[in-house]
């Protein structure tokens, strides 16, 4: 009645007063609805810009359990939220309002291939923000992803909240984190595109009622098989190798074999640095390497490598001191702490500087065919496989202290010098990148010559060693940017403000300068304290450090209290660790007394805090989890994932294929520590259970629990 009378009003000779004020009931209604999305809209983008209070005091409640290794106690914590802001690099120190701005101008972009670089959690590209209440998340609720250019968008990744726990001698310290909700894209729509492609994927992230079937993988690769650089047909022919980094359409879901002759246990450190397993690196063409060179000899079952032998006459210890020697301000260990050494052509000078008390990161680039980064990580050197052509290293800006690069066959002045830019935007301000060649063609020195000055690189030493017959140039990346403006030639040109030189996700190499940061609240503005000060000190462009200190001691008292002597794990047979979700580095800075080395792994689809765990003196890298690692297989002793697969859990297509990961990257006998929620773990146990895992240790209390288990020799 009410509708019709108004239409007979409309009619008349006023009605056209009556239909602008209808417009504009309608308009107010319409306003008010979209106030109240906007308002759950903005709280969300909060959440993602924080990680939850990791140094929250736990409750204390007491709960023993049985275990193998011992009894051990365990304290309960209170449920948390937090809202708030971490800023951890020079990209993320932006106002709340401003943050959100952009936040929301990238949700406007979502679709587009191409979105904009600078936001407020910027990394790894451009990312997008969503989430979703952590009270809808219930066991066996529908779930739906989708997946873009071949890169699945996340639409409900978590975090956790950590508490600082004590207990008493003994006591297995498990943290009952609970999870915030925040969604950070990770490619930018700067990879290559593979094709649209959408999915619908429903129930829990592991089905409880599946069986699973193993069998090994039918590649030509065989037991060393890194399926995102080799690149395998159906045939099992090896086509190729990826001169970029690209995995299969399909996830692996096969279990690479062992080596022909077997698989024996690894020699443990220290005695590792001098001998290995010569069965488990075997590699064709590896034989007929260690005919050539001296540093590596064949004696019976085992590879030795003499103390002091490397490529260059003289030895190695000579070599580093001779460096020094050029430039004193080069102190082994002191103010050099964190190096890169491209091509991984000798593993002596990675050994050597490992006494001095550096760290240095092997770069495999897996194109030579021979293997070496294998042998490198069986001694117990930290390496990293990844090819190196025109995407960026998975490395952010401005961390490593030096970059080596001793006989490596990169050619540096090709391709506009990109390869050099990516050093040049890797280094850090002020750091050093020593080059040593010993047949270098004039041609080729004059390029580099004018490349290096071209993009301000001062020369600081140039020499030839009379003992090893080595030429040597060792260059100064600038600290400052007034260097870049009396450059006569703009070229390379500075690169664009928006343009994240953190970016390294499927991100190209640049043709251009980034500027050095400048201002207090960006990271590499200032050189870190000597080592071991740096591990503990928190540099002036962290904003919140209350929580790293928190975090620092969260894990410090887990690890002692808990890792070293609760569940079971023979310390002397773990050397090469991984933390698979690394937050602060934590982790990694608790076992510092410990003889190991841990890859820290920041999930591209969490915030960035890679910058920070460098700045510690500790080495990491960016990556993936629903792609398989660069390295290859049995490369770990331990494996630490601290709720990974309830942060993946709308990201991979087949969850179930980061387990398959797992027996790739960890050695046998290896372990696995995982932490996660129970509706995870339980699924989970019975999926290591059929790859024959040993359970050691399985503990739950209310929704959170802890998982410890062994790899055995056991294959299809």
């Amino acid at each position: 009645m009410a509708v019709a009378r108004f239409g007979r009003q409309v009619k008349r000779p006023g009605g056209f007063c009556i239909k602008m004020t209808a417009v504009a009931i309608l308009g107010l209604c319409f306003i008010f609805v979209w106030s109240m999305f906007s308002s759950s809209s903005s709280s969300v983008t909060t959440r993602i810009e924080s990680f939850d209070n990791i140094g929250a005091p736990p409750g204390s409640r007491n709960t023993r359990v049985n275990i193998p290794a011992a009894q051990s106690s365990i304290k309960g914590e209170d449920e948390k939220k937090f809202n708030g802001s971490v800023t951890l690099s020079a990209h993320e120190h932006k106002s709340e309002k401003k943050d959100q701005k952009e936040v929301a101008n990238v949700k406007k972009e979502k679709g587009k291939k191409n979105l904009p670089e600078k936001v407020s959690k910027e990394k790894h590209g451009s990312e997008e923000s969503e989430s979703e209440d952590s009270e809808k998340e219930k066991e066996g609720e529908d779930e739906e992803r989708e997946v873009v250019d071949g890169k699945e968008e996340a639409l409900n990744d978590e975090g956790e909240v950590n508490g600082e726990e004590t207990g008493g001698e003994g006591a297995l310290i498990v943290s009952l984190d609970q999870e915030s909700e925040e969604k950070l894209e990770d490619d930018g729509g700067e990879s290559e595109e593979r094709g649209k492609k959408r999915y619908k994927i429903k129930g829990p992230l592991f089905d409880p009622k599946a069986h699973y079937h193993w069998k090994l993988c039918s590649t030509r690769s065989k037991h060393n098989y890194i399926p995102c650089i080799d690149m395998e047909i159906t045939t099992g022919r090896l086509q190729y190798r990826h001169t970029e980094r690209s995995c299969p359409r399909t996830e692996p879901m096969c279990l690479v074999p062992l080596p022909r002759d077997g698989y024996g246990r690894p020699v443990p450190w220290p005695d590792s640095k001098v001998k290995i397993l010569y069965k488990n690196v075997q590699h064709p063409k590896l034989a007929a390497f260690i005919k050539e060179h001296s540093w590596v000899m064949e004696s019976g079952e085992y590879l030795t490598f003499p103390q002091n032998q490397s490529e260059l006459r003289g030895g190695i210890l000579h070599y580093l001191e001779s460096i020094e020697e050029m430039v004193p301000d080069i102190e082994w260990g002191k103010n050099i702490r964190v190096v890169l050494d491209i091509g991984c052509t000798d593993s002596a000078f990675g050994a050597s500087l490992l006494d001095k008390d550096v760290l240095s990161l092997a770069l495999g680039l897996k194109d030579d065919l021979v293997d070496l980064a294998q042998v490198a990580i069986e001694r117990g050197f930290p390496a990293l496989v990844s090819p190196f052509g025109n995407r960026r290293l998975p490395f952010p800006s401005g961390v490593f202290d030096a970059i080596h690069c001793g006989g490596c066959t990169i050619p540096w002045h090709s391709n506009g010098g990109k390869h050099l830019l990516e050093m040049n935007r890797i280094l850090r301000p002020g750091g050093y990148f020593v080059l040593s060649t010993k047949h270098d063609s004039f041609e080729d020195e004059e390029v580099m010559s004018k490349l290096a000055a071209s993009i301000c690189w001062n020369i600081l030493a140039h020499k030839t060693d009379e003992v090893s017959d080595v030429g040597v140039k060792i260059y100064q990346k600038p600290d400052s940017n007034d260097i870049y403006e009396l450059r006569r030639k703009k070229y390379p040109p500075l690169c664009k403000e928006i343009d994240n030189p953190d970016a390294a996700w499927y991100v190209p190499v640049k043709t251009c300068l980034h500027a050095i940061p400048s201002a207090i609240e960006q990271h590499g503005t200032e050189w870190p304290e000597e080592w071991p000060k740096r591990l503990e000190r928190y540099p002036d462009w962290l904003s919140d450090k209350d929580k790293l200190v928190a975090d620092t001691k969260h894990w410090k008292a887990i690890v002692e209290k808990s890792y070293l002597t609760g569940l079971g794990i023979d310390w002397s047979n773990i050397r090469n660790v991984m933390d698979m979700k690394a937050i602060y580095g934590g982790f990694a800075a608790a076992l510092s007394q410990q003889k190991v080395w841990v890859m820290n792994v920041v999930p591209v689809h969490t915030p960035d805090t890679l910058p920070f765990i460098f700045e510690r003196g500790l080495v990491g890298t960016y990556h993936d989890w629903c792609e398989s690692f660069g390295t290859y297989p049995r490369s770990y002793d331990l494996l630490h994932v601290d709720h990974l697969f309830s942060r993946l859990k709308n990201r991979c297509k087949q969850p179930v294929s980061i387990v398959v990961e797992m027996d790739r990257l960890l050695r046998p006998g290896g372990w696995t520590i995982i932490r996660e929620k129970v509706e995870i773990l339980e699924p989970l146990e019975g999926i290591l259970k059929s790859l024959h895992w040993e359970i050691r240790m399985t503990y739950a209390q209310g929704k959170e629990g802890i998982l410890c288990a062994q790899k055995t020799m056991w294959r299809p």
